[in-house]
């Protein structure tokens, strides 16, 4: 018995040798180092797994981006869909809003937040299913998705996701209230929107910014703006162009055009203005070509001589969409991201509003104006989820 004994009290005398204090402060060091690694580690592998997971169910959402979707449409429901599909994002065929509202809560549940598995999700279901989603949400959770995302997210990506889930007509009215309401006047955002939408689509931002805004959209435009670019403004808020081409129109319009510009000492707006923003698109296109057998110059030469400030503006964006409404926002992405600085505003928009309209239309004038692409000036000049998920409603590469 005398060893251990011996070996007993040797051991226990080391640490009062060493000092109890200081050990003790040792011990818990390192087992609150060995905590601290160990739950790091477990929130890393939970992260991870959670994004596998997201990704593995997201998948088949994106099965509509492969190649060859368009030509099994095609194969199923004709040739006319290639015509009606020019969007870069698309209905999802089996949708189920529920089961898109649970991937988005365990995406924002517990430490962390998957902005994979939201991004990629949102950016693959139309505007019209994203609505959906948001009602199942608040069904089976009993809150507002936005209002969840927004406390999840931020900064541009915030912004991003938030128009994406909002009512695309309610963006548009929305986005011109913005314009109108707040210091000053964004007249870059009056003239894209009111230039380039279709008149039934004005109609139905006029019902749906007087029932939001408890105003009429017109009175609060001529409140913001004055002279011929108001004019100009409340005409197409009229959304009632001419229907067809009048053959016997088109000459006396393209000269008419003339002698109120170049054909003149200085310039009879009101013509101009009454011309460009009453005949039917299709009219207007004929009308311009006679313009440049009539005068040797292009409509948008006159216009950028004869006129100035908003009014050149307007007038130059109406041209422009009444030859090529893709070309028009091709042109506009190009200036907000190919000047000093980025204007993600203009930038998150057009990719916003276009997404399901003619967003492939748009790259192929991208990529033929520029000599670049659409996706990769937007990998240029952006970063961040808020990257991702632009380039996800561009939609692919050319």
């Amino acid at each position: 018995m005398p060893a251990p004994r011996k070996f007993l009290v040797a051991s226990t005398s080391l640490p009062l040798a060493l000092g109890w204090g200081w050990n003790l402060s040792l011990y818990v060091g390192l087992l609150l180092g060995l905590l601290t690694l160990m739950l790091l580690l477990l929130w890393m592998l939970l992260k991870q797994l959670r994004h596998s997971v997201g990704k593995s169910l997201l998948q088949p959402a994106r099965s509509f981006r492969q190649p060859n979707f368009d030509q099994r449409l095609q194969k199923s429901y004709g040739t006319s869909l290639q015509k009606a599909y020019r969007g870069s994002v698309r209905p999802f065929v089996n949708f189920n809003a529920k089961h898109d509202a649970e991937i988005l809560h365990k995406a924002m549940k517990g430490i962390g937040t998957d902005e994979d598995a939201i991004l990629m999700l949102l950016t693959a279901r139309s505007n019209d299913q994203r609505q959906q989603i948001k009602t199942a949400y608040k069904k089976a959770h009993g809150k507002e998705l936005v209002s969840a995302l927004k406390s999840e997210l931020g900064g541009l990506f915030e912004s991003l996701i938030v128009a994406l889930m909002t009512p695309t007509v309610l963006y548009d009215a929305t986005q011109l209230h913005k314009a109108i309401k707040g210091a000053g006047t964004d007249d870059d955002v009056l003239i894209e929107i009111l230039a380039s939408r279709t008149g039934e689509q004005i109609k139905d931002i006029i019902k749906v910014y007087k029932k939001e805004f408890s105003n009429k959209l017109e009175k609060d435009v001529c409140g913001d703006t004055s002279g011929h670019y108001q004019k100009l403004l409340v005409i197409l808020l009229q959304a009632n162009r001419e229907e067809g081409v009048d053959e016997g129109k088109i000459e006396k319009d393209a000269k008419d055009l003339y002698a109120a510009g170049e054909g003149k000492l200085g310039t009879d707006e009101e013509k101009i203005i009454s011309i460009i923003g009453n005949r039917s698109i299709e009219h207007l296109r004929k009308v311009f070509d006679a313009y440049k057998k009539l005068s040797g110059s292009d409509i948008e030469d006159s216009i950028e001589g004869e006129t100035t400030g908003n009014l050149e503006n307007l007038l130059l964006a109406v041209v422009k969409c009444v030859r090529s409404v893709p070309a028009f926002f091709a042109e506009c992405l190009y200036n907000s991201m190919r000047r000093a600085g980025t204007d993600d505003s203009t930038l998150m928009r057009i990719m916003v509003s276009r997404s399901e309209v003619d967003m492939l239309d748009i790259r192929a004038c991208f990529k033929k104006k520029y000599g670049a692409s659409l996706y990769t000036t937007i990998q240029e000049d952006t970063g961040g989820d808020y990257q991702k998920a632009l380039l996800y409603l561009c939609g692919g590469n050319d």
